[in-house]
């Protein structure tokens, strides 16, 4: 298996500085104004929980769902390891929005030609050699890169060595990332999601291969159908945007039409 890339937040030495966040913006030409939660111009975002600073961003899943979820092949996992994303191919659809398990890709609202928007872990950087900006930005060494294995056994040598959580996020949660995180406070104390452990393409399929191809046909992808609606409203609803008016009718309102 080819060796990927992946990125070691150790939040016990995150200082909420926020280096990484405009360290970010910088490389990606966007407005240096700081910002309370992920958006199109703020790939990358540091969350207080308490004491605690937690660094958000795009996790990189080994088998992303928003790349199996997107009609046109948009979003890739590269083989160096980060999840790109081409702006010339996407459609608009958003299904990427409501596949992410951790809710991470954002959707340009406000503009006429809008894009999806996530880290895509300084891919262009990494391919020449560097270090995405985040990383080299950090003065305390809370976020660090390396390929796959080596920093998951960094990350397991630092657990070993006491004073963290016996789990490091990202191992196995939606059938691992590239992205880890290690910490000495519980993460659902942070904030942090709990998605199922298998990927989640994986369990698409598995969910489709048991079903029957006439039920696929009718009543289950009409709800499927019908569920994505209501998730991509609700995502919508979430970003503080209304999505998708739907015109409602009754039977008076045909009556009205043909008077």
């Amino acid at each position: 298996m080819e060796r990927t890339r992946a990125i070691l937040v150790d939040i016990t030495k995150c200082i909420g500085c926020r280096s990484c966040e405009q360290a970010c913006k910088q490389a990606h030409g966007f407005p240096t104004a700081s910002e309370a939660k992920l958006s199109p111009t703020n790939l990358t975002v540091i969350e207080e929980h308490g004491e605690k600073f937690v660094r958000r961003l795009c996790n990189h899943c080994q088998e992303p769902a928003c790349a199996s979820a997107c009609l046109v092949g948009a979003l890739k996992k590269t083989s160096l390891g980060p999840v790109t994303y081409d702006g010339s191919k996407c459609i608009g659809c958003r299904y990427c929005l409501v596949a992410c398990p951790f809710s991470v890709p954002r959707y340009e609202w406000s503009k006429l030609v809008p894009y999806v928007k996530k880290c895509d872990m300084c891919s262009a950087r990494q391919v020449k050699g560097q270090p995405p900006a985040c990383v080299e930005a950090c003065p305390t060494g809370a976020s660090t890169v390396g390929w796959r294995d080596e920093i998951l056994d960094e990350a397991e040598r630092r657990i070993l060595g006491g004073g963290y959580v016996k789990h490091i996020y990202g191992s196995d949660e939606a059938g691992g990332t590239s992205v880890f995180f290690i910490s000495d406070v519980p993460f659902e104390k942070l904030g942090f999601p709990a998605p199922p452990k298998q990927s989640m393409p994986v369990l698409t399929a598995n969910a489709l291969g048991d079903v029957p191809t006439v039920v696929l046909v009718g009543g289950s992808l009409l709800s499927g159908l019908y569920w994505i609606t209501q998730r991509r409203e609700a995502v919508a609803r979430a970003e503080g945007n209304v999505a998708y008016p739907r015109p409602r009718f009754t039977a008076n309102d045909d009556d009205e039409k043909r008077s």
